[in-house]
């Protein structure tokens, strides 16, 4: 009977791997099950077997536990699925100038394999450095510099910033540090930067950090071994806002592209569909960064608005979202392709059906993985290795 009634609890969890959570934690746990889908898969698993001793309800409870672990494999399905044509799709939209495809992506590239979800994640050391003095606050970045790649090790790196999310007033650049270690593994600099934010700060405050932090790092080019010609931004939730506003607006050559995790791109629309309460109060989060009620400043809201500003100047972009993000909805990644369609700019939105918001937590789950092969081919793309004789060509 207790074997029955758990396996009930863990079926309705496996929900998660479908349906929208319905509440906070709820979405947390959906994390779990959509990211971490062997550890719930094994759970079910050991409810089903001890089916051979129970006496009530014996037939029931192991249909029941069947039918929960093939929910909790979907994902993996799912991801599967994505992959098959993931390579071909962002070759197409991100063919070089000449139309021979994606510059360095090889035949061996495979964007999803079931048996990195078993893998560990590899770290490396990095420097905390203040990249700007305010007259009220300073500003602190983390900075992972590129390793060693074979005999260009001597070259320059191109440096990706990292801008975190946390609804404009928390979070840190400590936050989900492994893609960071992943990208300067592959011969990428990142600076994950800390920036001003909401109630005591309010946009373009953060905007405004971007373009501090790209002063910074071009200063220190030298000492940090950057290219200062090839940089990408890439933001999670809030921080793929401040990153996409920055991208489209600051008008900065050095730019190459902007990577948009999750990001509210639309606030004139997020703002009259608000989330649910259960899980965020996200007009009230709204208010705080923007400053008011769009009642009170509709201009503030178009001009915090990252698709308001898409035009054929804009810089590639990458777009990864989940189709059950609870805390943003997928319209405004959508719109913000329409956009970026209409315009002419190179671009590619990667949806993913099973994923919920903050889906790459987990670097090598179903979501994980595809996000981080779309990321590194689109930085394979739009900052491609320089030849290693003869200088840097442009």
């Amino acid at each position: 009977m207790i074997r029955f009634y758990l396996l009930i609890i863990v079926s309705l969890i496996s929900l998660l791997a479908f349906l929208k959570a319905p509440e906070y934690h709820l979405w947390l746990l959906a994390i779990g099950v959509t990211e971490f889908p062997l550890i719930f898969f094994g759970i079910s698993l050991l409810l089903t077997l001890t089916g051979f001793w129970a006496h009530k309800y014996q037939m029931a409870g192991t249909i029941l536990g069947v039918v929960t672990m093939l929910i909790f494999l979907s994902p993996i399905v799912r991801a599967y699925w994505v992959s098959k044509t993931l390579k071909d799709d962002m070759a197409k939209a991100f063919k070089s100038a000449d139309g021979k495809g994606t510059p360095g992506l090889s035949a061996t590239d495979v964007p999803f394999s079931f048996w990195n979800l078993f893998k560990g994640t590899d770290t490396i050391d990095y420097r905390t450095i203040t990249y700007v003095k305010y007259k009220d606050t300073a500003l602190k970045l983390d900075f992972y510099p590129a390793q060693d790649q074979g005999t260009d090790f001597l070259l320059p790196k191109p440096c990706v910033i990292v801008v975190h999310g946390g609804s404009w007033a928390g979070g840190d650049s400590k936050q989900l540090p492994e893609l960071n270690s992943y990208l300067a593994l592959k011969g990428y600099n990142v600076a994950a930067i800390n920036y001003r934010m909401a109630p005591k700060w309010q946009t373009p405050a953060p905007v405004e950090d971007i373009q501090a932090a790209i002063t910074y790092l071009k200063t220190h080019a030298d000492e940090l071994h950057i290219d200062v010609r090839n940089f990408v931004l890439l933001g999670r939730s809030a921080g793929a806002q401040i990153a996409t506003l920055a991208a489209y607006t600051i008008n900065e050559p050095s730019l190459k592209g902007v990577i948009d995790f999750y990001g509210p791109e639309d606030m004139v629309w997020g703002y009259s569909i608000p989330s649910s309460r259960l899980i965020m109060d996200s007009r009230k989060v709204m208010e705080d960064y923007i400053g008011g009620t769009y009642s009170k400043v509709p201009q503030k809201y178009y001009a915090c608005s990252p698709l308001e500003f898409v035009s054929k100047q804009s810089p590639p972009t990458l777009i990864i979202h989940g189709d059950n993000d609870v805390l943003v909805s997928p319209e405004h990644s959508r719109r913000l392709n329409l956009k970026l369609q209409q315009n002419g700019i190179r671009h590619y939105l990667l949806k993913l059906p099973w994923a919920t918001h903050g889906f790459d937590y987990n670097l090598n789950g179903p979501g994980g993985q595809l996000s981080t092969f779309a990321v590194a081919t689109f930085l394979k793309t739009v900052c491609p290795r320089p030849p290693k004789e003869g200088g840097i060509k442009y």
